[in-house]
């Protein structure tokens, strides 16, 4: 049975394919399209899906869209209605968008670029997708859970019970109480762009104090369904125009950041100190916040269903700060979509599709290796075109392994391209950019020089999975399917260890963990053990193959451009190592 999910028309627009109960392949449009959070109809991801399968389009039994727009317009429209008059000029300008956009119908525009019958298009609820892409894909038999993010048609939350082949939904939470757009909102207070720059504000919160968590959690109330209130006195999530906060909040905590403005906590004006130190308590408020939400929806989940296996997804789910406590602090079994936000739903349809036609239990998703892979010939004709002329070429990848791990102790920044790209936002050595964690300034130079993004962004350190708690205070890592295994969850690192790798221990003492197997992951696990020979620490910088404000590479020509645009100093594609030499 051969079903295709689609999630578009709000951000992260995505495609996946589910063959009999498995997720075979999915992938972003942003990457193809090289248009961060692309949100337009994934042309090129469902192209990707249906022909690296050798699908055709009529050869589908179904076609899975994410969520229910006319539930969605319906939302808008009540909402409206609800702050009337003032509602009027969001309803108007939403109406337009979507009149303009063509959002009304997803199914016929899917129908129609496919060339099918619009009746093989079902639309999915947005949190059903998120559960199904949750539980279908973890290991579990029975599972507590819970999705979270901004807000899908009219829900923002759930707690759910998983069995078998079956979902139910046991609670839910309604807009305007939403922890994502509370995070969101926080996000643009703090001078950073909503959907795209909450992770930065996990950032920034680890150089503050949650000095205003008291305050902040006076908003919050705790429900007996194990869910939450929020009071909307600061915020404006019905009929948000260009802010989610309103006035009152600014009168509250002060001055909203600018954005892009300097952050620094030494040396310098000592006025733009004492306000980059207000932020970054900021930002540690409310991230302290979130984390005791998430972890009161959690307990509840659990106890709901008395089930310590726990399944989380949504864009929420993308908190490591709070997944690392899930597992420490509650002992929780979990299991977060690698893709847990709107791109996670499209794989997510599918399965509840699967599910709703087939019963049959999906097989686990124990990869986030579905994305698209290029051939030698592929590379070869990249690197010619770009006119390198200084490449070396491998026979073996034992030899390319041993080269690169030199490289890397002589500490030399390099991009590592190898086989098919990563679904979800992190990189997980396949599109990824590697370094010496042992080194301190390394996390100044990676931000300045090869990201060019802001001075207080973290970066992971990527360690064999036998190893792991040598270095960082956390569990035994449980399967292939474990948060770690995914970069979903953050952990201190060993006191007697942050000197040892202090380019990856972040201003608070943790460091978001990915693990590695010699069968998740082969060739990065060889790589990751002939750096430790050398080195001593068997443990690598990892971070996204892109430049700031772009989606990460995916074919051969992206990454060569992206590495003439930095100051990496070599890239490895395949079996081939570029130096930086262009032909003349």
């Amino acid at each position: 049975m051969n079903i295709l999910g689609v999630s578009f028309d709000y951000h992260d627009a995505a495609a996946a394919l589910v063959v009999d109960g498995e997720v075979r392949v999915a992938v972003q449009e942003e990457r193809f399209s090289r248009r961060k959070h692309d949100a337009g109809l994934p042309i090129l991801a469902i192209k990707h899906c249906l022909q690296s399968s050798g699908i055709q389009a009529p050869e589908l039994d179904s076609i899975a869209y994410y969520e229910k727009p006319l539930l969605k317009f319906d939302r808008i429209t009540k909402a409206s209605l609800r702050r009337w008059p003032e509602g009027w000029s969001y309803f108007k300008d939403s109406l337009a968008s979507w009149v303009r956009e063509d959002r009304f119908f997803p199914h016929i525009r899917l129908a129609e670029h496919l060339g099918v019958d619009h009746r093989l298009v079902v639309n999915i609820r947005h949190h059903a997708s998120h559960a199904a892409s949750a539980f279908y894909c973890s290991p579990f038999e029975q599972a507590a859970i819970l999705t979270l993010d901004g807000v899908g048609e009219h829900e923002t939350a759930s707690i759910g019970y998983g069995e078998s082949d079956n979902v139910t939904t046991l609670e839910i939470a309604l807009l305007p109480h939403s922890l994502g757009l509370l995070y969101s909102a926080f996000t643009a207070y703090l001078g950073f762009q909503v959907n795209e720059g909450e992770y930065k504000v996990m950032g920034m919160a680890a150089y503050g104090a949650p000095t205003r968590y008291d305050e902040l959690m006076s908003l919050i109330e705790f429900l007996p369904n194990g869910l939450f209130r929020i009071d909307q006195r600061c915020f404006e999530f019905l009929c948000p125009a260009q802010l989610p906060y309103k006035p009152a909040l600014v009168d509250w905590l002060g001055p909203a950041r600018e954005p892009d403005s300097e952050f620094t906590l030494s040396g310098g004006d000592s006025a733009i100190i004492a306000n980059c130190r207000r932020y970054a308590d900021i930002a540690a408020s409310i991230q302290k916040v979130t984390e005791t939400i998430i972890l009161h929806c959690a307990e509840a989940a659990m106890g709901a269903t008395g089930n310590r296996n726990l399944c989380l997804a949504g864009g929420v789910a993308l908190n490591s700060l709070a997944n690392g406590r899930i597992i420490r602090d509650l002992g929780a079994n979990l299991y977060v979509q690698p893709a847990a936000g709107d791109a996670g739903g499209a794989a997510g349809a599918a399965l509840h599709r699967h599910h709703a036609m087939n019963g049959a239990r999906a097989s686990a998703m124990t990869s986030a290796y579905l994305g698209p892979s290029y051939d030698d010939a592929r590379i070869q004709k990249a690197i010619e075109t770009a006119g390198f002329d200084s490449v070396d070429v491998f026979d073996d990848e034992d030899s390319l392994i041993e080269v690169t791990a030199a490289l890397l102790a002589d500490n030399k920044v390099i991009g590592w391209y190898q086989g098919r790209s990563e679904w979800g936002p992190r990189a997980l050595g396949n599109r990824s950019i590697i370094a010496n964690p042992t080194r301190a300034e390394m996390q100044g130079i990676m931000n300045e020089r090869i990201k060019f993004r802001e001075p207080f962004r973290p970066f992971a350190p990527t360690v064999p999975v036998e190893l792991a708690q040598k270095y960082f205070d956390m569990p035994i890592v449980n399967g292939p399917t474990a948060p770690e295994y995914f970069m979903l969850a953050v952990h201190p690192v060993l006191e007697s260890q942050r000197d040892t790798i202090p380019a990856v221990t972040h201003a608070d003492g943790t460091a978001r963990v990915q693990v590695v197997s010699d069968k998740s992951n082969p060739m990065f696990h060889k790589l990751l053990c002939a750096f430790g020979r050398r080195s001593g620490v068997p443990i690598l910088m990892n971070t996204s193959f892109n430049l700031r404000g772009e989606p990460v590479v995916e074919t051969p020509e992206d990454a060569l451009n992206t590495f003439l645009a930095s100051d990496m100093d070599n890239v490895v594609l395949g079996r081939q190592l570029v130096h930086k030499g262009l032909a003349l």
